[in-house]
């Protein structure tokens, strides 16, 4: 029995596509929603509509830009010598939050998975090697996540990449800052004893 009339309940139905939405979720912002002025309404669905049509890949690292060239990689200030290949465009939001780093970055937009039927084609690996023939790069820094889909991908790239002479460097990876020892996995903790730093 549908308790909504059919435009509401078409409005949840969408809504619960969205990664992380459930049904619950999907009915609470439908409702929201419902209950928010027009012209802010219209304002979220001129945004998606201009987010879509108007956003696109990068010609030179892949992530996510309303212009041809996206600001980092046209920035004549970044070390363009360095690249650092992500997983996705939140990675890369994530590293320039910190503010240190000042290379540029490739987005594969995906990583390896045999499992999921993901191979080294259906991400964006062949253009990151097409960039290291075309560009004067001294090292790459594999950023992928620590899951086994991501170690894959590393492992991958760094035999692609290891026979042209360019540096390939790992993130390191080990205990969260506020972790307890006691409470994290031994793979974790052999990373963080690996890769240790003198003091």
């Amino acid at each position: 029995m549908e308790y909504y009339s059919s435009h509401i309940n078409n409005l949840i139905e969408q809504l619960s596509h969205l990664p992380g939405i459930g049904a619950k979720s999907a009915q609470r912002l439908a409702f929201y929603i419902m209950s928010m002025p027009r012209e802010q309404v219209e304002q979220l669905t001129g945004s998606i509509h201009s987010a879509r049509n108007n956003v696109r890949y990068c010609k030179c690292c892949c992530t996510l830009t309303d212009q041809e060239i996206c600001p980092i990689c046209s920035n004549e200030k970044r070390d363009h010598h360095t690249i650092m290949v992500v997983e996705n465009s939140r990675d890369l939001a994530a590293y320039e939050k910190t503010g240190r780093y000042d290379g540029v970055y490739h987005v594969l937009h995906g990583a390896i998975s045999p499992m999921l039927g993901i191979g080294p084609d259906d991400i964006r690996l062949k253009e990151l090697m097409q960039r290291l023939q075309t560009e004067d790069v001294s090292e790459v820094i594999i950023a992928t996540n620590s899951s086994l889909e991501g170690e894959t991908t590393a492992m991958y790239i760094s035999k692609l990449i290891k026979p042209s002479g360019i540096r390939v460097s790992r993130i390191a990876s080990g205990v969260p800052v506020g972790g307890d020892l006691e409470y994290i996995d031994e793979v974790t903790l052999l990373r963080a004893l690996e890769g240790r730093v003198e003091l």
